[in-house]
């Protein structure tokens, strides 16, 4: 199909070239695909096109190439569009770095029901980055990216009922959304949920699991959990860190094989 110009399957077919989990990786025929189907209009294969630019993948970094392809799969109204452009406005890259156009664009994405536009929505009502602050907002965001499943939404929640920000503090709620969030790799919520299981804050006191969270983010490449690790190796023993080691090794396992490229269809 895809070589009788289907742009469907060109997508697809970049998007299997993307996932390191077979013989067939291969970035820069990826690149190749999104760029056929990119040429076809297909809205979803611009965005992933736009994806390969900003990141290097496949080919040169190429902020202004990305725009334009966003801008293109925009204008077809495809909500993942409106918050890459937010992305690409919040960061400064390829355009002077301007909050209140990065509000503007993830705006336009969270009416859409994209849940990572929703998330940084609520991170702009949440910090008043080109809005006024406004908590009660930043919740009703993060929520709804949360219920949709949307990892950094979860963390988000979690940190807020955790704080006792925009809600009533509450540590069992915060450690039930730091969980979800830590399943799907998302380190923050992993050492956040390490620091409960360390602190017996909404759930048992358990030094051996907060160092298998722990060390499960740092070994996805964060290491803000370090000291506490650290901390939590003086209190453990011999065994019970090689357990929790496995345990660690078993999670980013368990991340990896659920996960791809963070591409559209």
């Amino acid at each position: 199909m895809a070589q009788r110009g289907s742009a469907f399957a060109e997508n697809q077919l970049g998007i299997v070239s993307m996932l390191a989990i077979g013989p067939d990786y291969d970035l820069k025929k990826a690149f190749a695909w999104f760029q056929r189907a990119a040429s076809h209009g297909y809205a979803p294969a611009q965005v992933n096109l736009a994806v390969m630019y900003s990141n290097r993948w496949g080919t040169p970094v190429n902020y202004g190439a990305a725009l334009k392809w966003l801008r293109a799969a925009a204008d077809q109204h495809f909500a993942r569009a409106y918050y890459n452009l937010g992305i690409l406005y919040f960061q400064g890259k390829g355009v002077n770095r301007d909050y209140e156009e990065a509000f503007r664009w993830f705006l336009k994405g969270a009416e859409a029901g994209d849940s990572s536009a929703q998330t940084n929505l609520g991170y702009f009502y949440d910090q008043g980055l080109g809005c006024q602050r406004n908590l009660e907002k930043a919740v009703e965001l993060y929520r709804k990216a949360a219920e949709a499943g949307n990892p950094l939404g979860q963390s988000n929640l979690a940190d807020l009922y955790l704080r006792g920000e925009g809600l009533p503090q509450d540590d069992a709620a915060a450690f039930a959304w730091f969980n979800r969030a830590a399943a799907q790799g998302q380190t923050t919520a992993q050492i956040k949920l390490g620091y409960m299981y360390a602190n017996g804050r909404g759930t048992r006191t358990a030094p051996d699991i907060a160092y298998s969270w722990i060390l499960a983010a740092r070994m996805s490449g964060d290491i803000r959990g370090e000291e506490l690790l650290r901390s939590l190796e003086t209190v453990l023993s011999q065994k019970q860190i090689h357990d929790a080691q496995q345990s660690a090794s078993s999670i980013r396992h368990a991340e990896s094989a659920g996960a791809a490229a963070s591409l559209v269809q």
